[in-house]
């Protein structure tokens, strides 16, 4: 009898992190180095963070550019005391590997991710895509819908957007995203931003800011113009941050959502 991988449970170490064995073919590159080559990855989630990480078993990992750390910043990462400087090309990037304070991982290796931390591998790739920020979560979906509801967006009382054929994204853990097509925005009202995201389940991001003088943060609207495959339908659509405008779906306003992203839009000085 053949035991499917969704009939493995999540493990749970005594440090309070969760691992699982992944499938996917792993590679991790700084520049054009492979330093990660891995059919064995593990999915591991540190306490309080919502993302995953990648471990990989040592045998699968060039040891031979890493170096034990010279100012490793003990008690990160879950309280890890195990850190690797990597050496590429004469380049040494401090802290950009570690092993995690567990005996179920004690043979696996993680890498920071660049385009996440700023440090570490600057290319990562599953199967032959290429992946950003962070590893893909199994246990997450990303759906694109075209739908014929009736959304209105409102900013400091002003109609900005009025659509009968959004896009909704429903993602894992997040509010329903409306993604309206630009014809139905008033983007005379918004100002485009050199501010850019990157999402592994979407793609890169670009930004608008509201013109008006409310204390609304920048870059509240965005859009994906060349988005990933699976979420193809939301191509040069815009959708707007729930958690700081006015949204209404057939006639319902919507509260106002707090997430994760509602720390950091109010972090962020107003226009």
């Amino acid at each position: 009898m053949t035991t499917f991988p969704t009939a493995r449970a999540v493990r749970t170490t005594p440090e309070g992190l969760l691992w699982e064995p992944g499938e996917r073919w792993v590679r991790g590159r700084k520049g054009d180095v492979t330093v990660v080559d891995s059919r064995h990855p593990v999915l591991v989630w540190e306490p309080g963070v919502p993302v995953p990480l990648y471990a990989f078993p040592r045998e699968e990992v060039r040891e031979d550019l890493l170096r034990p750390a010279k100012n490793p910043p003990t008690g990160t990462h879950t309280g890890s005391r195990i850190f690797y400087d990597l050496e590429v090309d004469d380049e040494l990037l401090e802290n950009a590997a570690w092993t995690f304070p567990a005996a179920d991982l004690a043979d696996h290796i993680a890498f920071e991710w660049f385009r996440r931390s700023g440090k570490g591998l600057d290319h990562w790739y599953e199967e032959e895509e290429e992946i950003f920020i962070h590893p893909r979560d199994p246990h997450k979906r990303v759906d694109a819908i075209p739908s014929s509801r009736h959304v209105r967006v409102e900013i400091d009382g002003t109609l900005v957007a009025d659509t009968h054929r959004p896009v909704l994204l429903f993602e894992t853990g997040l509010p329903t995203r409306y993604y309206i097509p630009r014809e139905d925005v008033r983007l005379e009202l918004l100002e485009p931003t050199d501010h850019s995201t990157g999402c592994p389940y979407k793609g890169t991001a670009e930004y608008w800011s509201w013109r008006g003088e409310a204390g609304v943060p920048p870059n509240v609207v965005w859009s994906y113009p060349e988005p990933l495959p699976a979420v193809g339908a939301v191509k040069g659509l815009l959708a707007f941050y729930n958690e700081a405008v006015d949204i209404t779906v057939d006639g319902e306003r919507l509260e106002r959502p707090v997430t994760p992203f509602t720390k950091a839009l109010a972090a962020q000085p107003p226009t």
